[in-house]
């Protein structure tokens, strides 16, 4: 699909974050713990399921929302809410859900390019398990997303990134493999690629790689505890910093009410978590710190500006159901945006 003549400026233009990612629906629905016992699923973890799997948990859920979605797009969406730009490299079917994707990409301002898969592969989806302490549990069936390839990135848009963001749910895919590693390598010099380590048993399946990833084309990393004690083999945080920061410029871990550090060669901030009156649903916290960092590392802010960023955009996102800011982040966020 090739940019319109009234993309012509956007499409020339400069963008602070461009994610590459599953592009995926999300539905969200209240569950117990009880519910996750009985369909056998690992509380807090994603797990990739097929069609079948997919639509029989589907016929268990009575009420639920439904919000276009996936890590990297709910990242890119938190950049542009904090008055950001930002570009996303993901897939969808050439079907009713793959419209409404296109659609909310669009209504966002949000540039995408990426061609569509045909209708007969369904636009990827992921439904979400919310529990009463707000630990989201992801059952993932990528759908068209599963068929991305090197042809369908548009390296273009990659080389206007000032940051390239990869998400870590891709490194499943063999032929998404091959993809996000051509993009790393099509990045400009200026360009700083990212990865978030997306979620430990992720990391667990895929530990040599990522570190050959992350060695061979990495600036910044992001992960949560559990991910980067996953990556390195250790119970040590600050020992796993350490390891990290030996290989990347920047290291960013999220620590969930206890906050977050980034870490540089020269510089360790701790920052606060945000105060949130009630945690409602996790989902898509970790989206939209990276949201608030990476946005603040386009601006160029200092280290503690972007990770305060970061955490005012996570809080927000765990107020409320979906994973996406119902309030404009940059509004919220006042001077510090």
């Amino acid at each position: 699909m090739g940019n319109s003549a009234g993309d012509t400026d956007r499409s020339e233009k400069q963008l602070d974050v461009v994610g590459f990612g599953n592009a995926l629906v999300d539905v969200l629905s209240h569950q117990n713990d009880e519910f996750l016992k009985r369909i056998n699923v690992e509380k807090g973890a994603m797990h990739l399921i097929d069609s079948e799997r997919s639509a029989e948990l589907y016929s268990l859920i009575t009420e639920r929302k439904t919000v276009s979605g996936g890590s990297a797009a709910n990242t890119v969406i938190g950049v542009g809410s904090l008055g950001g730009s930002a570009g996303y490299i993901g897939r969808v079917a050439d079907d009713d859900l793959g419209d409404i994707f296109v659609k909310d990409m669009a209504d966002l301002k949000i540039f995408h390019n990426t061609p569509r898969a045909p209708r007969r592969d369904s636009t990827g989806r992921c439904l979400i398990f919310v529990t009463p302490d707000g630990e989201r549990t992801l059952n993932t069936f990528l759908g068209a997303s599963n068929g991305l390839t090197t042809s369908d990135v548009d390296l273009g848009l990659v080389q206007r990134a000032k940051i390239l963001f990869l998400e870590g749910y891709l490194w499943d895919l063999p032929r998404a493999k091959q993809a996000m590693e051509a993009a790393a390598s099509a990045a400009r010099s200026n360009t700083k690629v990212t990865l978030t380590l997306s979620d430990s048993f992720c990391v667990d399946r895929h530990r040599d790689s990522f570190l050959n990833l992350i060695s061979d084309h990495v600036d910044v990393l992001l992960a949560n505890d559990h991910e980067i004690l996953s990556l390195f083999e250790t119970e040590n945080l600050n020992l796993a910093i350490q390891r990290a920061k030996s290989i990347v410029s920047l290291v960013s871990v999220t620590r969930g009410p206890a906050g977050s550090v980034i870490a540089s060669n020269s510089e360790l901030v701790s920052i606060e978590s945000a105060k949130v009156c009630e945690v409602v649903d996790k989902t898509g916290a970790g989206d939209l710190y990276a949201a608030g960092l990476l946005y603040g590392l386009a601006q160029g802010y200092s280290l503690e500006r972007c990770g305060k960023l970061g955490a005012i955009a996570a809080g927000e996102v765990i107020s409320h159901m979906g994973p996406r800011p119902e309030t404009n982040l940059r509004q919220l966020a006042g001077e510090l945006a």
